[in-house]
């Protein structure tokens, strides 16, 4: 089909080669997208396939990427792929597949706090990473240090390279003070957080281009001076050791 042309130019190479996405996956997605139901999927699942091995891939060639600074649990880049089939038990919108593919990072030992996400999907591609659903007693260790110094957390998320990226801190949020903390407490903008999320967003010229690899670990490192934040407030002991 005219739609998946391109296969031919790079199925000869191994996923493990992998170090872009390509036009095929959009339009594979484009498609998938235009008609989401078992019947077209089941009849189009060995470019589904194709197009899986590619994506595993690219996600395996980030996993290296990213490994080169970091320290991280996930063992592969298939591994760090969500399934692209939908859970609808409990969504009113029974469509039964994904339209874009996604995957995670996680960082190694209780020490290094945060995760690191990225998706691939035409018109809203993006790389991601923080912390989507603190427990009660992390929020707390977090609110606590805030409300103690907010000066360090300040000094992260308003410099060059944190503003360059991400622009600003990210995720849900009270609209009222937390239980324990004053309305009118100096740092409430930033204890009002409920999630403490951080999102590049990238066009499809940029995920499609060469240089998107190298762009999305770089996205992942500028989050390490906010992982690293985090993770001192969240393992330190009550004497801040």
């Amino acid at each position: 089909m005219p739609i998946f042309a391109t296969h031919h130019i790079h199925m000869s190479k191994s996923a493990e080669q992998q170090t872009q996405v390509y036009e095929s996956t959009f339009s594979f997605l484009n498609a998938l997208k235009d008609n989401n139901n078992r019947d077209w999927f089941n009849a189009h699942k060995e470019t589904f396939q194709k197009e899986q091995s590619l994506i595993e891939g690219f996600a395996q060639a980030l996993l290296e990427k990213l490994s080169a600074h970091e320290v991280l649990e996930t063992p592969s880049g298939k591994k760090s792929l969500y399934r692209i089939y939908r859970d609808t038990r409990f969504s009113a919108d029974k469509t039964p597949y994904k339209t874009h593919w996604s995957g995670s990072f996680k960082r190694a030992t209780r020490y290094r706090r945060g995760g690191y996400y990225f998706q691939i999907e035409p018109g809203n591609s993006f790389i991601a990473g923080g912390f989507w659903g603190p427990v009660p007693a992390d929020l707390k260790l977090i609110r606590d240090d805030i409300a103690f110094d907010d000066a360090p957390l300040r000094k992260i998320i308003s410099s060059p390279s944190f503003v360059a990226n991400f622009e600003t801190l990210r995720g849900e949020q009270l609209k009222t003070a937390p239980k324990g903390f004053d309305q009118d407490h100096a740092a409430i903008d930033l204890l009002r957080y409920k999630q403490f999320l951080l999102q590049r967003r990238f066009t499809d010229k940029e995920v499609l281009a060469d240089s998107f690899l190298t762009e999305a670990s770089l996205t992942f490192q500028a989050m390490r001076p906010f992982f690293d934040y985090m993770s001192e407030v969240l393992t330190s002991d009550s004497n801040g050791l």
